[in-house]
């Protein structure tokens, strides 16, 4: 009979040699998938055979059967929406994670992962310049982060309203004011959405995205005096990279006892770079603030951190009770008192190895190279006929449009078919455009060079 690991051997030997076979691919490969959805469903698919089959086999037929319709998201030429590559010890340590098996929701349970996360967390708020007090929690992205750190701003407004929204609920509440940027990302609206928050009121931006500090005072007089009032800001605008400008706006919201929310999905790491520090100048006096680990810091799918000032405005708002959890008392508390989850894998373990791996100084090296690289584009951009950089380029996104949005939908699905890059169009300023946002670790001057030569080739074609 077998022993356990001989179990496992088999399939997880070929598990790694189909993922190095993969990750040595990403170099040359051609970057959009060669199957859609359908296509692969139609191998992968079907009735469920009557037997099975061996694990190695498994993982072989995965690996043969979905090549096709794979991505090339790894690669330093993918750049499309806001997505990073994985560093190897991120990588490394996400394989450790599942071979632990861990769900991490109590420090009694499981305290190799919570006390790997709890240091993780340390180092994530020494890096970014926020409260060493404050409470994170690890969950799968930027949606649920600001949906957590939302929870605990509805909860501790409506209290300081008098008003008891987790014995009470929302029926009868007094409203909750939410004012938002004009560009603020949809995520935003999403989490308020599932809080019962409704549709928030937007405040004028200008040409790149940020907050008008004059239109949200303007806004915030519209309250009426003593109702309850959040006002979400935003750490790198998704077309743009601008930031919202936090000392101000943050002042100005403190007039009507705002609860202030930071949504610094990519952005928020601006604050590890001494070059780019700049752009978050303020942030640190926020009450919260959402961020992914799987953007700008390069950690594997799926990695979201909610970050919450005071531990007194998240725990009551995420945690629950029960006689079968035996539940830590005090600080730094458990990591289910941080997170919608109760079980869940120990996604903060990727992070750790991530800022190990990486030290102080190669944080502060990635996030100032990812931003010289957004520059490099820019600058190859403006030599490319017809195409015009419509953004001032001060983190990591780039927005390029060309004559017209026929030439500009034309230039774009020229590009996407050839393959060489993978930049994601969209809509910004009213005129299409083509989108690039430059996340992972493993772009270099090659990676710009070869993708802009393939824009040149689309543009000229």
């Amino acid at each position: 009979m077998k022993n356990r690991l001989e179990e496992y051997n088999a399939a997880l030997d070929r598990a790694v040699e189909h993922a190095r076979e993969w990750i040595g691919s990403l170099d040359d490969r051609r970057i959009a998938p060669a199957l859609d959805a359908d296509g692969i469903a139609a191998r992968v698919g079907g009735p469920l055979p009557r037997e099975g089959c061996p694990p190695e086999e498994v993982v072989d037929l995965l690996a043969a059967e979905a090549e096709p319709g794979l991505m090339g998201m790894p690669s330093g030429r993918f750049f499309g929406w806001v997505i990073g590559g994985t560093l190897p010890a991120a990588l490394g340590a996400d394989w450790l994670v599942s071979a632990w098996d861990q769900n991490a929701p109590l420090r009694y349970a499981t305290p190799a992962t919570a006390a790997i996360e709890e240091a993780a967390a340390g180092w994530l708020l020494d890096l970014l310049g926020l409260p060493p007090t404050a409470d994170v929690g690890f969950v799968t992205g930027g949606t649920m982060a600001n949906f957590t750190a939302l929870a605990a701003a509805r909860a501790a407004v409506l209290r300081h309203a008098g008003w008891d929204v987790d014995e009470l609920g929302l029926p009868g509440a007094p409203r909750v004011h939410v004012l938002v940027g004009a560009e603020r990302h949809d995520t935003v609206d999403l989490a308020l959405r599932y809080l019962g928050l409704g549709r928030p009121t937007v405040v004028a931006s200008d040409d790149e995205g940020r907050i008008r500090v004059g239109a949200l005072a303007a806004a915030l007089t519209g309250v009426p005096d003593g109702e309850p009032v959040i006002v979400c800001l935003q750490g790198g605008n998704v077309h743009s990279g601008a930031f919202d400008p936090f000392g101000p706006a943050i002042e100005t919201a403190r007039q009507r006892n705002a609860w202030v929310h930071v949504d610094g999905a990519f952005g928020l790491w601006a604050a590890a770079a001494p070059d780019r520090r700049h752009l978050v100048a303020g942030v640190e006096n926020a009450d919260s603030w959402a961020t992914d680990a799987h953007k700008t810091l390069n950690v594997p799918y799926d990695c979201g951190v909610a970050i919450v000032a005071r531990p007194a405005d998240l725990r009551p708002t995420m945690s629950t009770y029960t006689d079968y959890l035996i539940a830590t008392s005090a600080d730094p508390g458990d990591p289910f008192e941080k997170v919608p989850e109760l079980s869940r894998r120990a996604r903060g373990v990727p992070v750790w190895a991530a800022l190990r791996s990486l030290g102080r100084d190669g944080v502060t090296a990635l996030a100032s190279r990812l931003a010289a690289r957004a520059t490099a584009l820019a600058v190859g951009m403006r030599t490319i006929p017809g195409a015009t950089v419509l953004n001032d380029v001060v983190f990591t996104q780039v927005c390029v449009a060309f004559e017209d949005d026929e030439r500009t939908r034309a230039v774009i699905a020229r590009l996407l078919a050839e393959g060489e890059t993978w930049m994601s169009g969209s809509r910004w300023r009213g005129r299409e455009v083509l989108r690039i946002s430059v996340s992972n670790w493993s772009t270099d001057e090659d990676d710009v060079l070869r993708s802009l030569e393939a824009v040149r080739r689309a543009a000229v074609t």
